[in-house]
């Protein structure tokens, strides 16, 4: 198959078990491609949309990968774990097994729905979030994980993350489920765990289903097993490359403008076809087009109306 055809976006559907490496490596050896990578790690506990960005795309993970995201999530409250999911080991929480503990006390310390729902409502906005200690965030140079394994104290440092809703969709006992919608570096297993600790009861996170990763959602989503059983229609599924960035202002360029920009030179107003793609800034990042619609770079625009190429893609 020609290897153009794999210059773009695909979106898997994750299935839980395997690791987002695991993901990129499978659809590596089935394309018999090199260029392959995610840009955002779900947990192997989680599944849904996961974008990966395959040849020239792999240049313009820096530009995707840092959008926003939407998760369908179920806490369940009582339980405290070492990793903040449920696949850790139990460490505390009002249902942790207590000898001394009667099964009164344990559903006395379950909150009230209308208790739940207002300590969630107030995770809504800006604030520093503290990642878990299983995270791939560094300290000292070694990742949090690896200090957490062995047992060694992990302090990792909040970052500031922004969730714009969240909205508690059900409440079965003490499973509570949610949809958030949030920045990126937002970790969900840590909204489990401090929503535990806000309602006294301690929390995790059960199951975890990503529906959005930016401009791409569970409808352009390819389940993992089609991948492996149809490599040769897995082409059509591609995004193009056209059509990545929608956001970023475009402007299309003369034939010398395309040669201009594949050796990395600035781009002069007369390189610009006329009255092609969208008012542009005076200042900022710009998609480059040919007359084909193919995106040939990233450019950034001065103020003197010329285009300096900062990303290259032919």
């Amino acid at each position: 198959m020609d290897p153009v055809a794999f210059d773009g976006v695909l979106v898997i559907d994750k299935p839980a078990g395997p690791t987002s490496h695991d993901i990129v490596a499978c659809v590596r050896r089935t394309l018999s491609l090199k260029k392959v990578g995610h840009l955002g790690t779900l947990d192997p506990l989680a599944t849904g949309v996961l974008p990966l960005v395959v040849g020239r795309a792999t240049r313009l993970a820096s530009l995707l990968a840092g959008a926003s995201k939407q998760y369908d999530a179920v806490i369940r409250l009582g339980l405290i774990t070492d990793t903040y999911d449920i696949t850790g080991t139990v460490v505390g929480g009002a249902d942790a097994p207590r000898p001394d503990a009667t099964s009164a006390e344990i559903d006395g310390l379950q909150p009230s729905p209308e208790t739940i729902a207002h300590a969630a409502a107030g995770f809504v906005g800006s604030y520093p979030q503290r990642p878990p200690p299983f995270s791939a965030k560094k300290i000292d140079g070694v990742r949090a994980y690896d200090l957490a394994r062995r047992r060694q104290p992990v302090e990792v440092t909040p970052a500031q993350v922004t969730v714009e809703a969240l909205t508690v969709l059900s409440i079965d006992g003490p499973r509570v489920r949610c949809r958030i919608a949030c920045s990126s570096g937002f970790y969900i297993r840590s909204l489990a765990h401090d929503l535990g600790d806000a309602l006294g009861c301690g929390g995790c996170l059960e199951t975890l289903r990503r529906e959005r990763h930016g401009p791409f959602n569970l409808q352009a989503a390819v389940p993992l097993a089609q991948i492996v059983e149809k490599s040769a229609w897995v082409a059509t599924q591609f995004v193009p490359m056209g059509s990545l960035l929608p956001s970023i202002p475009a402007v299309v360029v003369s034939d010398q403008g395309a040669r201009r920009v594949a050796h990395g030179n600035p781009l002069r107003v007369a390189d610009m076809v006329p009255a092609a793609g969208l008012p542009l800034p005076n200042a900022g990042r710009v998609r480059v087009l040919d007359e084909r619609g193919r995106l040939l770079a990233v450019a950034d625009r001065r103020g003197d109306g010329t285009l300096h190429p900062k990303i290259v893609l032919v």
